[in-house]
């Protein structure tokens, strides 16, 4: 099978990736601070490092990849959402409003995710549910040297490791120098960053051994990523706007704290979006979420074309011409190769697969898929097949559009929601719970992973289990759960 390359932004050059254990490849993406809907901009790397995740488990096994993305739900940016919140009438305490603000913003960035087509990463952890694991690597990083206690706050001490920096290129001298930063009495060096912070009594926070305070931002997925992958792991994702400070902090900390582990072996970054040429911001106008572009009626499989139409190492431009052109395509596409949909091995095709292994070409994937809708245009069925298995792995098939004048041209399947699939579902979720009572985890994780698979969206509560179907249904998956 073809080797996979990845640009490592660590070494600066595209490598072959050899994972530390094959049968068990981990990655770590960075996930969103949950106090407001995403935007595109944070949509981008959710659907880039989604294609990564299918192409490493297509090269290395379906269970053979765990895919971990942290919510922030701990931050200065949901404290002053829920103090203005409060300042706006709500009669609530400030916790009370802080918990359900991020409750709903995890809710809605899972249904708009989802509606890009993106699968859920093996573990999604809160970082309120990891606070003493951060307790217990900043008690390591002050027992090291390489932290201190100053004014309640607790510092990393960057001049304590001497390849801060090393990631994004920069040197001590010049960012304290060039950048604007922090600057602040109880730190020793302007560039040393927060690992605590005190905290109000009106703000979240919890005890430890400096006082009542909270994390800083960096240590969340240091603390995260260990518990969950390990010292040492193979691959951390993230937008370039991260690469510096955040992810240089994580790796001065993490390293320092496990100094026999080498905390990421590859380094992915992709790089940002514009729109119609200019860089989004609100004050132009040009600001919108992934549930405006839906609300819009510009369904999610476009959005997730175009988002995946540029290489992600590339500065992409969202323009209205983008999205007509995808649409025109993934129409042409499904209409090329909506009646083999049951008719191919389940597999994209291999011009496709090489395409991908090359640092994530998905521009060369989608030529790739242009050529084998041209082949399927001339009659040739096994194009029509592959491209139709192409357009499932990258979840771009059985869309569902209008033409021009409204009317529904195709749906894939007209009762996608009949008496059979209804208790093929309930069947199948209680299968589930028996499983997990017998603690056949096996088991329970091919229904939860098969259900995203088939497009089912499975919401679990202490009350009750609902679901329901996305467009992206699919009943040859659901059935084969069986």
């Amino acid at each position: 099978m073809t080797k996979i390359k990845l640009y490592n932004t660590k070494t600066r050059t595209k490598e072959d990736f050899v994972p530390i254990e094959p049968a068990d490849v981990r990655m770590y993406v960075c996930g969103p601070t949950v106090y407001d809907r995403a935007h595109i901009g944070n949509a981008r790397p959710v659907v880039v490092f989604d294609t990564l995740f299918r192409l490493l488990r297509h090269k290395y096994g379906h269970y053979a990849v765990r895919y971990v993305r942290n919510f922030t739900d701990v931050d200065d940016k949901i404290n002053a959402r829920a103090s203005e919140m409060k300042a706006n009438g709500d009669a609530r305490d400030l916790k009370a409003i802080i918990r359900e603000l991020t409750d709903q913003t995890i809710e809605w960035y899972h249904e708009d995710m989802e509606a890009l087509g993106t699968l859920r990463p093996t573990d999604e952890p809160r970082a309120t549910e990891y606070i003493a694991q951060m307790v217990s690597m900043i008690e390591v990083l002050i027992e090291k040297g390489n932290a201190y206690v100053s004014e309640g706050h607790v510092l990393f001490d960057v001049n304590s490791y001497d390849a801060y920096g090393a990631l994004s290129g920069r040197k001590l001298e010049d960012m304290r120098a060039g950048e604007r930063v922090e600057v602040a009495d109880y730190k020793r060096d302007p560039m040393d960053f927060v690992l605590w912070k005190p905290s109000s009594e009106d703000l979240p926070g919890w005890d430890s051994p400096w006082g009542r305070g909270r994390p800083g931002w960096h240590i969340e997925c240091s603390a995260m990523s260990l518990d969950l992958l390990g010292a040492t792991f193979d691959i951390h994702g993230g937008g370039l706007d991260l690469q510096f400070p955040h992810h240089e902090n994580e790796i001065a900390q993490s390293c320092c704290a496990n100094p026999d582990g080498g905390f990421a072996n590859v380094w992915m970054h992709n790089e940002m979006i514009q729109v119609e040429g200019k860089k989004m911001s609100k004050s132009l106008g040009n600001f919108f979420t992934v549930k405006d572009l839906l609300d819009q009626g510009i369904p999610g499989k476009v959005i997730r074309f175009v988002l995946l139409s540029t290489h992600y190492r590339s500065p992409m431009d969202w323009t209205d011409k983008k999205v007509a052109e995808a649409k025109k395509t993934l129409i042409k596409w499904t209409e090329l190769s909506k009646n083999h949909a049951f008719s191919n091995d389940g597999h994209p095709h291999i011009s496709v697969v090489e395409a991908l292994s090359d640092d994530l070409n998905t521009p060369g994937a989608f030529a790739a898929m242009h050529d084998l809708a041209k082949k399927a245009r001339s009659g040739d069925y096994d194009s029509a097949s592959a491209l139709y298995a192409s357009m499932e792995f990258f979840e771009l098939h059985d869309m569902i559009y209008m033409d021009d004048i409204g009317q529904r041209i195709w749906k894939g399947l007209e009762d996608r929601k009949s008496p059979g699939v209804i208790a093929l579902v309930e069947n199948l979720l209680s299968e589930r719970d028996e499983a997990r009572k017998a603690k056949n985890y096996t088991r329970a994780d091919r229904i939860r992973d098969g259900f995203i698979e088939a497009g089912v969206i499975v919401e679990d509560s202490t009350e009750k289990t609902s679901w329901k179907l996305s467009d992206a249904f699919n009943l040859v998956k659901l059935e084969a759960l069986k």
